[in-house]
């Protein structure tokens, strides 16, 4: 595959950065730069993207793409998200090859972590 065609960034509404941030620091030691007060730029070992100002929330209930975490300790990374002020929507389920939960951080935004432990 060539380089040029791959998938580099990825871009989330958020309605309250300086929350938004705060959790996934704590949650995932994500770093940040800002761009201003509406805009901040995340990186963390798998990917890098921005959160954006807006008053919406990506869910997949209303269609939105499901970003995915993969944990070797699921069950410390749920104890994590709901201590940094997230909240699980789906507790722990099995599926074909694991076990993943679904949670929302404190913009509203859903995100799942899985685990094949």
């Amino acid at each position: 595959m060539s380089s040029d065609t791959l998938i580099n960034y990825v871009e989330l509404p958020c309605k309250d950065i300086p929350a938004t941030k705060a959790f996934f620091a704590s949650v995932f030691n994500w770093t940040f730069t800002d761009y201003g007060d509406a805009y901040c730029e995340f990186r963390d070992k798998g990917i890098t993207g921005g959160f954006y100002k807006a008053d919406m929330a990506s869910l997949t209930a209303s269609g939105a793409t499901l970003l995915v975490f993969y944990s070797p300790t699921l069950e410390a990374t749920q104890k994590a998200v709901e201590a940094a002020g997230g909240s699980v929507i789906k507790p722990i389920f099995t599926f074909p090859g694991g076990r993943r939960f679904h949670f929302t951080e404190p913009s509203g935004n859903e995100f799942a972590v899985w685990s094949d432990k």
